[in-house]
């Protein structure tokens, strides 16, 4: 009966033990999220875990995006703003009684307008008649503002305008996105050479000075697009064909002359005479050896093959009659008789 009863307080004290625990461990819960969020340890001692650090390169993809969001937000208030930016060039052909003189003219005035020459060629040409004659070509770059001016004093003393073509490219969203570009990455790179005069670990210098370096390099790269789009737009391009007078001239067809078809004759019975000897030059040089190299082989092997016929002929032979007579013994039907 003692048994017993000691059992059943054992198993009550158990409970209430466990009972008591599970409430004291929920009444200071609250307590130790506090302690925990205030660096204190749940044991009372200060200090608790140390911080974790987040990594260096998460703040340059935050610097960057953040600074290209504020860069874009501003980009319609900048295009409206922003004078517009247009690439004006011209391209003709005109006919000049002499394309080099002209050519050299285009030249300078490129230079008196403060402009300068892009390229130039001079080359030689042939007319229906088979005449030849010179034609030239020339790239220049003249300020956009005295781009009618400039195309004034091209076409002046010329003979004829063959052909005039003049355009307009208008790059203003083009420029506004390149400059919001670059003030995004200007910002990112100011944000990155901040947080590295902060930084105390190497590795995470290295690797900000790594992304530091990827960030200039698209800078300088905005920056040519940028310069080019502003020199196309302050300087204007004119492509100059110039034509020779006397390719444009109609064909003339005059009175028949007996003469000139004679010394046509003539002149191609030379040629033929002349041909027909660079024939025979050929032929004896070139063509009679090559024929030789290849006939020599061919004789040597037909020689050879008569020779092993022969043998065989004779090997055959020594029995009696070659198959050959043999068979025509058999088909001749006189020897039947």
């Amino acid at each position: 009966m003692k048994r017993i009863l000691f059992i059943i307080l054992a198993v009550v004290a158990v409970f209430l033990v466990i009972g008591f625990t599970f409430s004291m461990t929920t009444l200071r819960s609250p307590r130790l999220l506090d302690n925990a969020s205030s660096g204190v340890s749940p044991f009372g001692y200060g200090g608790g875990a140390p911080a974790v650090e987040a990594p260096m390169p998460a703040a340059d993809s935050f610097a960057a995006e953040e600074s290209a969001r504020q860069a874009l937000s501003n980009s319609d208030t900048q295009q409206q703003t922003q004078e517009r930016l247009v690439i004006q060039n011209a391209d003709l052909a005109i006919v000049v009684k002499d394309p080099r003189a002209r050519m050299q003219e285009i030249s300078d005035l490129a230079t008196e307008f403060g402009g300068f020459v892009v390229s130039s060629n001079l080359y030689q040409s042939f007319t229906p008649a088979g005449k030849e004659i010179p034609e030239a070509s020339i790239v220049i770059r003249v300020p956009v503002e005295r781009l009618d001016e400039a195309l004034a004093k091209i076409k002046e003393g010329a003979v004829d305008v063959d052909y005039e073509n003049r355009s307009g490219e208008d790059v203003t969203n083009v420029y506004v996105d390149l400059q919001s570009q670059l003030r995004a990455k200007q910002a990112a790179e100011a944000k990155l050479l901040e947080i590295m005069e902060d930084a105390t670990r190497a590795e995470d210098v290295l690797a900000i000075y790594i992304q530091v370096q990827s960030v200039q390099t698209e800078i300088e790269v905005l920056k040519g697009q940028i310069k080019y789009y502003e020199e196309s737009a302050a300087l204007s391009a004119i492509s100059v064909r110039l034509i020779a007078e006397e390719g444009t001239q109609p064909i003339e067809v005059g009175p028949w002359k007996p003469e000139g078809a004679a010394k046509d004759a003539i002149q191609d019975l030379i040629f033929f005479f002349q041909g027909f000897v660079d024939f025979l030059i050929r032929f004896v040089l070139l063509t009679l050896p090559a024929l030789v190299l290849i006939a020599i082989p061919l004789f040597l092997l037909y020689l050879g093959g008569r020779a092993i016929f022969r043998r065989f002929n004779k090997s055959s032979g020594r029995g009696g009659k070659t198959a050959v007579a043999q068979y025509l013994e058999k088909d001749n039907p006189e020897n039947d008789k």
